[in-house]
Formats: structure tokens, sequence, C-alpha cells
């Protein structure tokens, strides 16, 4: 092999190392919690994403927000809440914000997602001091 075909080789070896770092985030992603999905999506020049599934969902489409701190918004529909909203960064960090989890009804007004090398995606969340971390898996 030449040198310029091997360079050639191994710069799109670490440039498309897994199949999310080829596609993106963009996609479906399980949140490994009570069978959640959530999509990323790009929403302008940053990514968001909503959920889209969750085991509680498929035994009631109709589910509300209920745990939410804020008592306004426990009506808002579980299916389609956007729980991640402004990410901007890129090829494999993104910040943004907010960061919502209605399973706890908590929230964090800033987060980080980080594309590990294997190809699950790391949310960090954080108000003040007290972070929270959940890894999610690509599966679509």
């Amino acid at each position: 092999m030449t040198r310029t075909a091997f360079l050639l080789v191994a710069a799109l070896a670490t440039t498309i190392s897994t199949p999310a770092a080829a596609s993106g985030i963009a996609g479906i992603w399980s949140t490994g919690s009570e069978g959640g999905r959530v999509e990323i999506y790009r929403c302008g020049a940053a990514f968001c994403g909503k959920i889209v599934d969750a085991r509680r969902l498929r035994g009631n489409p109709d589910l509300r927000d209920v745990r939410n701190s804020d008592p306004k918004l426990r009506q808002r529909r579980i299916k389609g809440l956007v729980v991640l909203n402004g990410f901007k960064g890129g090829p494999r960090s993104w910040e943004g914000g907010p960061v919502y989890d209605p399973e706890s009804g908590d929230g964090a007004p800033r987060g980080r997602l980080k594309l590990l090398p294997d190809g699950k995606l790391e949310l960090k969340g954080c108000v003040a001091f007290f972070c929270r971390t959940k890894i999610w898996s690509k599966i679509g």
C-alpha cells in the first residue's frame, strides 16, 4: 500500500469509526429507562430531542407530564414532549439546554451531549454543582 493510500484509509477510519459517528446524533435513541425512545433532530442550526415512545405510553398514549415540578406544565402530553433543546457543537460534543426528564420531573437549564467512542451518547445535565449523567444507545 502506498503511503498516500495508507494515509487516506487512516483518515477515513478515524472520521467514521462508529455508525453513530457516521450519521451524527440525529436519529432514534433508547434512553435505557422505562423503554424510552427519544428522537434527536435538527431544529434550525441546533439539535433538539422529543419523546417518541416509552413503555408507559404504549399503555396510555395520552399520558401527561404529571411529575413536572411546575403545576402549570403537568397537563402536557409526554408523547412528542421536547426534552432536549438548542444543542450546538459537534462532531462529538454539543452543548445547550434546557434538558428535561419527565420520569422524575426534573430538568436542568444547561446540558452537554457527548458521542462516545462506542457510538453511545452521554447526556449530562447540571443544576448548580449537582449533575446527572445518562447513557443512551442509538437504535435508528
